[in-house]
């Protein structure tokens, strides 16, 4: 077995191992564990150190033989540590980690209402730290004194902190409530960071209120679990690269522009400069479908594919870390811009419409493809995180990493 891993379930999605490779030079495995085996896996399982994620972070204090102060007040674990006489010791590294998001974010709460959804052992984490700061938490729950039915009570809270897993990997684009609810918010955090812009996050965003994801807390607790073990001797200044650089590793880059502006080869080329896997959005359609888009528009028109689109777009958007082409008519829906941009740099690829490459677009052999740039031209912009011009003696796949390099 290897002697450092995350005890959780599910796992399948977790970014731990990526952070842990870049504290220190440490195997990190990921032991997905169901609830029957809990009691084995600690007293059998032969590792030195050990990250706790859900559903286990109350779970396994029966199974160890000493507790921080900090974890026995708070009752929950996230880390725990092999001693050399083989006893099991807890901690909880998430306190030191939610701290350093609150320091990153430049949020002050000190004096201010924060509410925090959720009541489980990270609210209680997150709910200590804002005490210890001098704010003055007040807890949403399904019952109790405050709950989802008399939120406007709360309507002045300065800050709001989601410590549920509503919006998560894979039940992306649910929220827990709308943000229109509190005028006076001046910061959102989610402690989510699959996807890296959850509804709530997408919502804040539109309304113009600064928000975070839980990446930087995932790094710093990851980072202060390694120096409990002994296995790096980093200084804490490496948490914020290493949250930026696994950050823009999981981030989608998603190429979107008019049919023929070499989308496609582009995606192509990224992916294997960069070892990504790459979709292209048409070849996922024709593979579902069985009939290319082509095809589809000619039968059913193109209302009906555009729906059909959505679909796929919805799979592919959830990913991470991966290169995607898009359709030409993608940012025509603008349900679609939410489903790219939760995980996604969303790049537009703009090439004038005398330079596209329309050979193999038998639906695009029409004199008013200038006119249909035209029309899309505000869609793309709206859509685009990023735009590189293109020169048509160049082809995109060959100049796109140079370009994003430089962001």
């Amino acid at each position: 077995m290897d002697p450092y891993g995350l005890l959780g379930n599910p796992l399948s999605h977790s970014c731990s191992p990526a952070i842990h490779r870049m504290l220190g030079e440490y195997s990190y495995a990921l032991w997905e564990t169901p609830p029957e085996d809990l009691e084995t896996f600690l007293r059998t399982a032969p590792f030195r150190g050990c990250n706790v994620t859900v559903p286990y972070k109350k779970a396994v204090l029966p199974y160890l033989d000493g507790l921080s102060p900090l974890a026995r007040t708070l009752g929950s674990v996230n880390t725990i540590l092999r001693r050399a006489d083989g006893s099991l010791y807890g901690d909880n590294t998430d306190y030191a980690g939610f701290r350093h998001l609150l320091e990153q974010s430049g949020f002050a709460p000190a004096g201010r209402k924060v509410l925090v959804l959720g009541s489980g052992g990270a609210s209680v984490t997150v709910q200590a730290v804002l005490r210890e700061l001098g704010a003055q938490p007040a807890v949403i729950s399904r019952s109790g004194q405050d709950h989802y039915g008399n939120l406007d009570k709360h309507r002045d809270a300065a800050f709001l902190v989601n410590t549920t897993p509503v919006g998560m990997y894979p039940d992306n684009g649910s929220s827990p409530l709308s943000l229109a609810a509190f005028p006076a918010l001046e910061g959102v955090i989610d402690l989510i960071y699959n996807p890296a812009r959850t509804v709530l996050l997408m919502e804040a965003e539109q309304l113009g209120i600064p928000a975070v994801n839980g990446f930087p807390m995932l790094t710093a607790q990851a980072y202060y679990s390694s120096r409990l073990w002994g296995a790096t001797d980093l200084s804490p200044d490496c948490i914020a690269p290493i949250t930026q650089k696994i950050s823009r590793a999981q981030q989608n880059l998603i190429l979107i522009g008019m049919p023929g502006s070499g989308k496609s080869t582009a995606a192509r080329r990224l992916g294997e400069a960069l070892g990504r896997p790459v979709y292209d959005s048409d070849r996922e359609f024709e593979q579902a479908e069985g009939i290319s888009p082509e095809l589809f528009i000619r039968r059913f028109g193109e209302p009906a594919f555009r729906e059909k689109e959505t679909a796929v777009l919805r799979r592919l958007g959830a990913l991470s870390g991966a290169v995607l082409a898009t359709g030409g008519g993608a940012v025509t829906r603008p349900e679609n811009y939410p489903l790219l941009h939760q995980n996604g740099l969303l790049i537009w690829l703009r090439r004038d419409p005398e330079d596209l490459d329309i050979s193999s677009k038998p639906l695009f052999h029409r004199p008013d493809l200038a006119a249909l740039y035209e029309e899309r031209k505000p869609l793309y912009e709206a859509f685009a995180d990023v735009t590189i011009d293109g020169d048509p003696a160049v082809s995109f796949g060959d100049s796109l990493l140079p370009a994003l390099s430089s962001l």
